[in-house]
Protein backbone atom coordinates (compact mmCIF):
# COMPACT_ATOMS: atom_id res chain seq x y z
CA UNK A 1 0.00 0.00 0.00
CA UNK A 2 1.28 3.52 -1.12
CA UNK A 3 1.82 5.70 2.06
CA UNK A 4 0.92 9.47 2.41
CA UNK A 5 3.51 11.21 1.22
CA UNK A 6 4.78 15.15 1.50
CA UNK A 7 7.44 16.15 -1.24
CA UNK A 8 9.72 19.10 -1.90
CA UNK A 9 12.33 19.84 -4.00
CA UNK A 10 12.91 18.93 -8.06
CA UNK A 11 10.96 15.24 -8.63
CA UNK A 12 14.42 14.84 -11.18
CA UNK A 13 17.45 15.21 -8.11
CA UNK A 14 18.43 12.58 -6.32
CA UNK A 15 15.89 10.94 -3.59
CA UNK A 16 15.86 11.20 -0.12
CA UNK A 17 13.16 9.23 2.25
CA UNK A 18 12.05 10.26 5.55
CA UNK A 19 10.73 7.78 8.24
CA UNK A 20 9.18 9.33 11.07
CA UNK A 21 9.29 7.53 14.41
CA UNK A 22 6.31 6.22 16.45
CA UNK A 23 3.51 8.81 17.33
CA UNK A 24 5.26 11.13 14.01
CA UNK A 25 4.46 12.05 10.47
CA UNK A 26 6.20 13.19 8.07
CA UNK A 27 6.13 16.79 8.60
CA UNK A 28 8.53 16.55 10.89
CA UNK A 29 11.26 16.24 7.95
CA UNK A 30 9.60 20.00 6.92
CA UNK A 31 12.18 22.22 8.32
CA UNK A 32 15.05 19.96 7.79
CA UNK A 33 13.61 20.18 3.31
CA UNK A 34 13.33 23.24 3.40
CA UNK A 35 16.13 24.86 4.97
CA UNK A 36 18.80 22.03 4.24
CA UNK A 37 18.05 19.68 1.47
CA UNK A 38 15.52 21.14 -1.04
CA UNK A 39 17.79 22.95 -3.31
CA UNK A 40 19.37 19.87 -4.33
CA UNK A 41 17.79 16.74 -3.61
CA UNK A 42 14.07 15.63 -3.71
CA UNK A 43 13.02 14.61 -0.51
CA UNK A 44 10.04 12.61 -0.06
CA UNK A 45 8.41 12.00 4.00
CA UNK A 46 5.65 9.72 4.49
CA UNK A 47 2.96 9.08 7.13
CA UNK A 48 3.81 5.13 8.04
CA UNK A 49 0.79 3.31 8.94
CA UNK A 50 -1.14 4.35 11.72
CA UNK A 51 -0.33 7.13 11.26
CA UNK A 52 -1.02 11.07 9.97
CA UNK A 53 -2.87 10.44 7.06
CA UNK A 54 -1.61 6.90 5.73
CA UNK A 55 -4.03 4.29 6.53
CA UNK A 56 -4.83 3.70 10.20
CA UNK A 57 -5.86 -0.15 9.19
CA UNK A 58 -4.12 -3.39 10.75
CA UNK A 59 -1.73 -5.06 10.59
CA UNK A 60 1.05 -3.12 12.16
CA UNK A 61 4.20 -5.78 11.83
CA UNK A 62 7.25 -4.19 11.25
CA UNK A 63 6.98 -6.73 7.66
CA UNK A 64 3.76 -4.92 6.67
CA UNK A 65 5.81 -1.46 7.17
CA UNK A 66 8.73 -2.31 5.56
CA UNK A 67 5.99 -3.57 2.40
CA UNK A 68 4.68 -0.26 2.58
CA UNK A 69 7.55 1.37 2.13
CA UNK A 70 8.36 -0.63 -0.53
CA UNK A 71 5.17 0.40 -2.30
CA UNK A 72 5.61 3.71 -1.87
CA UNK A 73 9.18 4.22 -2.07
CA UNK A 74 11.05 2.49 -5.83
CA UNK A 75 14.18 3.91 -6.75
CA UNK A 76 17.52 3.84 -4.93
CA UNK A 77 17.36 7.09 -2.46
CA UNK A 78 18.88 8.14 0.72
CA UNK A 79 17.17 7.45 3.84
CA UNK A 80 16.68 8.96 6.82
CA UNK A 81 14.79 7.74 9.84
CA UNK A 82 14.17 8.88 13.31
CA UNK A 83 13.95 6.18 16.10
CA UNK A 84 11.12 3.36 14.87
CA UNK A 85 12.12 4.71 11.45
CA UNK A 86 15.76 4.23 11.65
CA UNK A 87 15.14 0.39 12.09
CA UNK A 88 12.48 0.18 9.30
CA UNK A 89 15.81 1.30 7.01
CA UNK A 90 17.89 -1.58 8.31
CA UNK A 91 14.73 -3.76 7.20
CA UNK A 92 14.55 -1.94 3.97
CA UNK A 93 18.00 -2.29 3.27
CA UNK A 94 17.81 -6.32 4.39
CA UNK A 95 14.59 -6.45 2.27
CA UNK A 96 16.11 -3.86 -0.86
CA UNK A 97 19.55 -3.26 -0.85
CA UNK A 98 19.65 -1.85 -4.33
CA UNK A 99 16.86 0.74 -2.66
CA UNK A 100 19.40 2.22 0.45
CA UNK A 101 22.74 4.25 -1.30
CA UNK A 102 23.35 5.91 2.22
CA UNK A 103 21.71 5.80 5.53
CA UNK A 104 21.24 9.00 7.90
CA UNK A 105 19.88 7.22 11.59
CA UNK A 106 18.58 9.82 13.77
CA UNK A 107 19.05 8.31 17.18
CA UNK A 108 17.70 4.84 16.12
CA UNK A 109 15.32 2.81 17.95
CA UNK A 110 17.33 -0.71 16.79
CA UNK A 111 16.19 -3.13 19.89
CA UNK A 112 14.68 -2.19 23.20
CA UNK A 113 14.77 -4.96 25.61
CA UNK A 114 11.42 -7.22 25.81
CA UNK A 115 10.32 -5.87 29.25
CA UNK A 116 10.41 -2.56 28.67
CA UNK A 117 9.37 -2.58 24.91
CA UNK A 118 6.22 -4.73 26.52
CA UNK A 119 5.81 -1.86 29.20
CA UNK A 120 5.89 0.92 26.31
CA UNK A 121 2.98 -1.27 24.56
CA UNK A 122 1.13 -1.24 27.48
CA UNK A 123 1.89 2.67 28.33
CA UNK A 124 0.58 3.47 24.47
CA UNK A 125 -2.78 2.01 24.48
CA UNK A 126 -3.99 4.63 27.07
CA UNK A 127 -5.79 6.93 25.87
CA UNK A 128 -3.78 10.60 25.08
CA UNK A 129 -5.86 13.31 24.95
CA UNK A 130 -5.79 17.36 25.62
CA UNK A 131 -8.42 19.74 27.00
CA UNK A 132 -6.25 22.77 25.64
CA UNK A 133 -2.87 23.77 23.31
CA UNK A 134 -1.10 24.78 26.41
CA UNK A 135 -2.07 21.09 28.07
CA UNK A 136 -0.96 19.22 25.21
CA UNK A 137 2.32 20.59 25.31
CA UNK A 138 2.38 19.97 29.38
CA UNK A 139 1.87 16.77 29.14
CA UNK A 140 3.32 15.85 26.11
CA UNK A 141 6.79 17.49 27.62
CA UNK A 142 6.28 14.99 30.21
CA UNK A 143 4.88 12.22 28.80
CA UNK A 144 7.90 11.50 25.64
CA UNK A 145 10.70 13.42 27.60
CA UNK A 146 10.68 16.49 25.02
CA UNK A 147 12.17 18.87 27.83
CA UNK A 148 14.77 20.33 25.91
CA UNK A 149 12.78 20.75 22.60
CA UNK A 150 11.68 24.35 22.17
CA UNK A 151 8.25 25.51 22.74
CA UNK A 152 7.43 26.59 19.57
CA UNK A 153 8.35 23.31 18.11
CA UNK A 154 5.66 21.87 19.81
CA UNK A 155 3.49 24.42 19.26
CA UNK A 156 3.54 23.57 15.43
CA UNK A 157 3.79 19.93 15.73
CA UNK A 158 0.14 20.49 17.46
CA UNK A 159 -0.75 22.51 14.76
CA UNK A 160 0.03 20.29 12.15
CA UNK A 161 -0.54 16.83 13.68
CA UNK A 162 -3.51 17.92 16.10
CA UNK A 163 -6.84 17.48 15.80
CA UNK A 164 -10.24 18.37 17.93
CA UNK A 165 -12.02 14.67 18.16
CA UNK A 166 -16.24 14.90 18.30
CA UNK A 167 -15.73 15.43 22.09
CA UNK A 168 -13.73 18.44 22.00
CA UNK A 169 -10.84 17.07 23.13
CA UNK A 170 -7.30 17.89 21.52
CA UNK A 171 -5.31 14.68 20.02
CA UNK A 172 -2.79 13.61 17.84
CA UNK A 173 -3.31 11.95 14.40
CA UNK A 174 -1.88 8.12 15.28
CA UNK A 175 -3.22 4.55 16.44
CA UNK A 176 -2.71 3.92 19.77
CA UNK A 177 -2.83 0.54 18.46
CA UNK A 178 -0.37 0.85 15.83
CA UNK A 179 1.94 2.40 18.43
CA UNK A 180 1.60 -0.58 21.08
CA UNK A 181 2.18 -2.76 17.69
CA UNK A 182 5.12 -1.09 17.43
CA UNK A 183 7.06 -1.21 20.38
CA UNK A 184 6.56 -4.71 20.58
CA UNK A 185 7.95 -4.85 17.03
CA UNK A 186 10.81 -3.03 18.52
CA UNK A 187 11.67 -5.67 20.88
CA UNK A 188 12.24 -8.65 18.41
CA UNK A 189 15.64 -9.00 16.91
CA UNK A 190 16.57 -6.55 14.18
CA UNK A 191 18.56 -7.25 10.88
CA UNK A 192 22.37 -8.07 11.39
CA UNK A 193 24.21 -4.92 12.15
CA UNK A 194 26.46 -5.32 8.86
CA UNK A 195 23.21 -4.89 6.83
CA UNK A 196 23.75 -1.26 5.87
CA UNK A 197 26.59 -2.36 4.11
CA UNK A 198 26.64 1.98 3.04
CA UNK A 199 28.08 4.89 4.01
CA UNK A 200 25.72 5.21 7.24
CA UNK A 201 25.39 8.32 9.50
CA UNK A 202 24.15 7.89 13.28
CA UNK A 203 23.12 10.76 15.41
CA UNK A 204 22.88 10.37 19.26
CA UNK A 205 21.44 12.58 21.40
CA UNK A 206 23.69 13.59 24.49
CA UNK A 207 20.99 13.00 26.97
CA UNK A 208 19.45 10.14 24.82
CA UNK A 209 19.12 6.86 26.70
CA UNK A 210 17.66 5.08 23.37
CA UNK A 211 21.10 3.88 21.44
CA UNK A 212 23.34 2.17 24.20
CA UNK A 213 26.75 2.04 23.69
CA UNK A 214 26.91 -1.87 22.69
CA UNK A 215 24.42 -0.87 19.94
CA UNK A 216 27.14 1.61 18.56
CA UNK A 217 30.01 -1.29 18.97
CA UNK A 218 28.33 -3.48 17.17
CA UNK A 219 27.86 -0.74 14.26
CA UNK A 220 31.20 0.12 14.62
CA UNK A 221 32.59 -3.74 14.17
CA UNK A 222 29.71 -4.37 11.41
CA UNK A 223 30.57 -1.08 9.28
CA UNK A 224 34.03 -0.14 10.18
CA UNK A 225 35.05 2.98 8.12
CA UNK A 226 31.72 3.02 6.36
CA UNK A 227 30.35 4.40 9.96
CA UNK A 228 30.27 7.63 10.71
CA UNK A 229 28.87 8.94 14.88
CA UNK A 230 27.93 12.66 15.52
CA UNK A 231 26.55 13.46 19.51
CA UNK A 232 24.27 16.53 19.24
CA UNK A 233 23.20 18.12 22.08
CA UNK A 234 19.66 17.34 23.58
CA UNK A 235 17.28 14.53 23.78
CA UNK A 236 15.99 11.59 21.61
CA UNK A 237 14.64 14.27 19.27
CA UNK A 238 17.52 15.12 17.47
CA UNK A 239 15.65 16.92 14.54
CA UNK A 240 13.83 18.78 17.54
CA UNK A 241 16.50 19.57 20.50
CA UNK A 242 19.87 20.21 18.52
CA UNK A 243 18.24 21.12 14.60
CA UNK A 244 21.25 23.10 13.70
CA UNK A 245 23.80 20.54 14.95
CA UNK A 246 22.29 17.67 13.39
CA UNK A 247 21.03 19.13 10.02
CA UNK A 248 24.45 20.34 9.27
CA UNK A 249 26.00 16.80 9.94
CA UNK A 250 23.24 15.27 7.40
CA UNK A 251 24.11 17.78 5.10
CA UNK A 252 27.95 17.22 5.22
CA UNK A 253 27.11 13.74 4.65
CA UNK A 254 24.99 13.84 2.18
CA UNK A 255 27.61 16.20 0.33
CA UNK A 256 30.04 13.94 0.32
Amino acid sequence: MKLHTYEWGDESAPLVACLHGVTGHGLRFRKLAEERLANRFHVVAADLRGHGHSTWEEPWTISDHVADLLDTFDRPAFWIGHSFGGRLTMHVAAARPDLVQRAVLLDPAILIPPPHSHQLAQEARAEESYGSVEEAIQGRTVRSGLAHTPREILEEEFATHGYTDDDGRLRLRYSASTVSGAYLELGTAPPPFDTLRVPTLVVVGALSVVVAGGQLELYRRALGDLMTIEVVPGGHSVLWDAFDETAAAIDAFLET
